[in-house]
């Protein structure tokens, strides 16, 4: 890897474009209960569309997986909104840097609900910024071919579409 020490965190604060607050931030080892419950929550398209396959629950390993990265080759951040209830997690965008340290895999999931509300847009713009900080000069996803909505977000970044 090109730098052995993880980037500063980006941490921002949001006003979404329904004029709410919203936090992007690291995911942290403690956002276990939060992580179960936005899986738990996506649609049964959405969770096709991220997972590539049916999924019901995270398993305990995936969950703790996802919510303990290993630092020295990954970074998650979570979109977190404070409501009545308590913190929601409304979305999620992580990479995990390939052997040879110079390119990442990323994968991103919004809440069904926020989906199309520029939420996406931003949260790569941060794991982007956060890639390019560690050195890394190149960032690929694996995106079903039926997913339209995601293969024009990539492509609106720049991302070249290639189909296997």
């Amino acid at each position: 890897m090109p730098d052995s020490q993880p980037p500063p965190e980006i941490v921002e604060n949001w006003t979404l474009l329904d004029g709410s607050a919203a936090t992007l931030r690291p995911i942290r080892a403690r956002d276990m209960e939060l992580e179960r419950a936005f899986v738990r929550n996506l649609s049964p398209q959405s969770k096709f569309k991220r997972f590539m396959g049916e999924l019901k629950e995270l398993s305990p390993d995936q969950l703790h997986a996802f919510t303990h990265p290993d630092h020295e080759r990954e970074s998650v951040y979570v979109v977190i909104r404070s409501t009545a209830a308590g913190e929601e997690e409304i979305a999620v965008a992580r990479y995990a840097v390939e052997p040879g340290g110079t390119s990442c895999e990323f994968a991103i999931t919004i809440a069904d609900a926020w989906q199309g509300k520029g939420i996406a847009g931003r949260l790569m713009r941060a794991l982007i910024r956060d890639a390019r900080a560690r050195g890394l000069e190149r960032m690929e996803g694996f995106v079903l071919g039926a997913n339209n909505r995601m293969l024009d977000f990539v492509r609106k970044l720049g991302f070249r579409i290639e189909f296997d």
